[in-house]
């Protein structure tokens, strides 16, 4: 038995006694000859309606209460501005009771609709300069962009315990990603699809939280544009392979993260007199040349490694070539660790 269903037997075994006691205490509320068994099944009832509530609202957060709650309270101050204003003063009483009660009715329900249906943003403007949050603890929001998604390598960060926080995925991005995977184009149709397949691990991933993010901007008309803007709403950091978004992004004071920016960063500095181990996967332009890769793709020339093609091999680095393309390390071959 799980603690909630604990709870709830609690409950409603507290309701059954209660409508006991109030049988006992006031009989004139029930006025039978089984005014305990009434009471009782009166206690039981009550109990079990609330459970059953309780089960219809199981998806009802406390955000989506409070947001509920404003907005009947906005939808009544409404009511009764126009109810009291001086369009009704010519009115019957009893017509004025009946277009008040409308009013209520209706600008109530409207406003716990258009409440449920905003977000934060939106109750940003209306109370300015306010945010609520829990004390000591600060949001670390993660906004991730259609490119970064497609990427990949945020997942490995995320798996790898890198990066932290509340990853945030907008819907228009999610859409975006979803039109790629519809492409007629084969080439785009495999990036959407890697992108969705990204999305999942990270959404598969236990240790950090994904919310798809409802807020939306029909005045922008660009996703890049979107992402900037939400990203200074929520105060996230923006994360994305777009050097230009990146560009836009710094123009407009938003946090931001360029993956590539961070890839070459974290690029292996070689010293010569230093020992790789390689695997020598073809013959190089000079005679006896052996051409090898490092895992960030950086190309390493060892000589006299020709007789060594499909081995492992470990060299040592003799000098480094900055060309248009990227490093060329040279090196000498050192030792055959593996066949």
């Amino acid at each position: 038995m799980t603690p909630l269903w604990a709870i709830r037997i609690l409950f409603l075994s507290l309701c059954t006694a209660a409508g006991y006691a109030i049988s006992q205490v006031r009989p004139e509320f029930i006025g039978t000859q089984y005014s305990e068994v009434f009471g009782m099944l009166i206690g039981f009832g009550f109990g079990g309606l609330m459970i059953a509530l309780d089960e219809m609202l199981k998806g009802f957060s406390l955000r989506a209460f409070s947001a509920t709650t404003f907005g009947l309270l906005l939808g009544m101050l409404v009511a009764l501005l126009i109810g009291h204003s001086p369009l009704m003063e010519n009115a019957d009483d009893r017509v004025q009771w009946f277009v008040r009660l409308g009013l209520f009715l209706s600008f109530s329900y409207i406003g716990i609709i258009l409440a449920t249906r905003s977000n934060k943003e939106d109750f940003s403007l209306i109370i300015p300069y306010v945010r609520f949050r829990p004390q000591g603890q600060s949001d670390n929001l993660l906004l991730l962009d259609t490119s970064v998604i497609i990427d990949g390598r945020v997942a490995d960060l995320i798996e790898a315990h890198f990066l932290e926080g509340l990853i945030v995925v907008p819907r228009f991005v999610l859409k975006e990603i979803q039109q790629i995977a519809d492409s007629s184009d084969p080439i785009k149709r495999a990036r959407g699809r890697r992108g969705l397949e990204m999305l999942n691990r990270i959404q598969r991933n236990s240790g950090i939280e994904v919310r798809i993010h409802d807020g939306d901007f029909p005045d922008e008309k660009d996703v890049d544009s979107k992402l900037v803007r939400l990203a200074r709403n929520l105060n996230a950091r923006l994360y994305t392979n777009d050097y230009n978004l990146a560009k836009v992004a710094e123009l407009q004071k938003v946090n931001y993260v360029n993956l590539h920016e961070v890839a070459k960063c974290l690029k292996v500095i070689l010293l010569p007199g230093e020992i790789l181990r390689l695997k020598i996967v073809r013959e190089g332009k000079d005679k006896g040349q052996g051409i090898g890769y490092m895992p960030d793709g950086t190309m390493v020339v060892v000589n006299n490694g020709l007789s060594h093609v499909g081995q492992q091999v470990e060299v040592e680095v003799q000098s480094l070539l900055q060309t248009g393309a990227g490093i060329i390390v040279f090196a000498e071959l050192k030792i055959s660790v593996a066949a």
